[in-house]
Order: structure tokens, then C-alpha cells, then sequence
């Protein structure tokens, strides 16, 4: 258990499915996070897949404050064998500025090295100054060599801008 920079205790646990409402709802009340979702990957089934393969680095933050639990934020982390990906990231509004999503940033990473890996990326919406900021803070350099390609192989996934 850590806390968080109000001094109130915070869980950070592997994400579980029995967690999924949870976290769907979650990322619904983020403008950002809800321009990410597509109803494929993001499905009940999508992410069963994506924690069946990534089991030990996924992590939900619970806010515990007098016994009332809370899921206050999420990070979907996950790894081919040579680069480590983070495809979520999200904290709830109410609760950004308190240190959550570095904890989450830090054991994602934690669990990474433990499993071989020594270098990770992750997406982050050009315009989302806050986000982009977020990721400049914890290290994360801004690759402009790269041209990401992205190609859906279900006409259901969107295509992206």
C-alpha cells in the first residue's frame, strides 16, 4: 500500500477481469481515454485477451479512505518479448495531480524489468498537452524520427487520423 500526495492510502494491484466495469467506466470519464477506446480491442473480451497475455503487468489504483474503495486509475501495460508497450494509462479527474499515475508508471516499469525487458513506449494524442507533459516528467522522450503506422484488421477497430 502507498499513499498518495493527500496522505491517503492507495492499492496498487494487478488488474483483475472481475475489475473490468470498473475500469470501462473509469475510462469513460476521461475525454481522452474515451477517444481511445474502440469497441473491439476495449471489449470485455479484448481486454481478457490483452490480461491472458500480459498477466503481470497491468495495475489498478484503489484509493482507500475509511474503508470506502474507489478505482481511481489503470494502466494497461504489456510487452512482445523485446519492447514493452503502454497502451492505458488513465486516472480519474478528480484524483490527477496526487502522484497516482506516477506510481502507476513506476510499477508498470518495475514489472517490465522483472520480465526481461529494457525498453518501453507508449501513445499519447498529440494534443493532449497535460499527457504529453505527464510522459516528458517521467522520461520519456519525444521520438520525432518514427512515423507510427497503424492498419485495422477488423472493420470494426477505427483506422485513427
Amino acid at each position: 500500500m502507498m499513499k498518495d500526495e493527500d496522505g491517503t492510502d492507495v492499492i496498487i494491484r494487478p488488474v483483475l477481469m472481475e475489475d473490468y466495469d470498473e475500469i470501462y467506466a473509469l475510462w469513460n470519464r476521461t475525454e481522452q481515454s474515451r477517444r481511445a477506446l474502440n469497441p473491439v480491442d476495449d471489449s470485455r473480451e479484448g481486454i481478457e485477451r490483452y490480461l491472458k497475455r500480459n498477466p503481470t503487468t497491468c495495475f489498478l489504483a484503489v484509493r482507500d479512505s475509511a474503508g470506502n474503495r474507489k478505482t481511481v486509475g489503470v494502466i494497461l501495460t504489456g510487452h512482445d518479448g523485446r519492447r514493452g508497450l503502454i497502451h492505458h494509462l488513465c486516472v480519474d479527474p478528480d484524483c490527477r495531480r496526487q502522484g497516482i499515475a506516477r506510481m502507476l508508471v513506476h510499477r508498470a516499469e518495475e514489472a517490465l524489468r522483472l520480465e526481461g525487458i529494457t525498453k518501453v513506449f507508449g501513445l499519447v494524442f498529440k494534443d493532449n498537452e497535460a499527457g504529453n507533459a505527464f510522459w516528458e516528467e517521467q522520461g520519456y522522450s519525444l521520438r520525432t524520427n518514427l512515423n507510427y503506422r497503424n492498419k485495422s484488421l477488423n472493420e470494426n477497430v477505427p483506422k485513427g487520423e
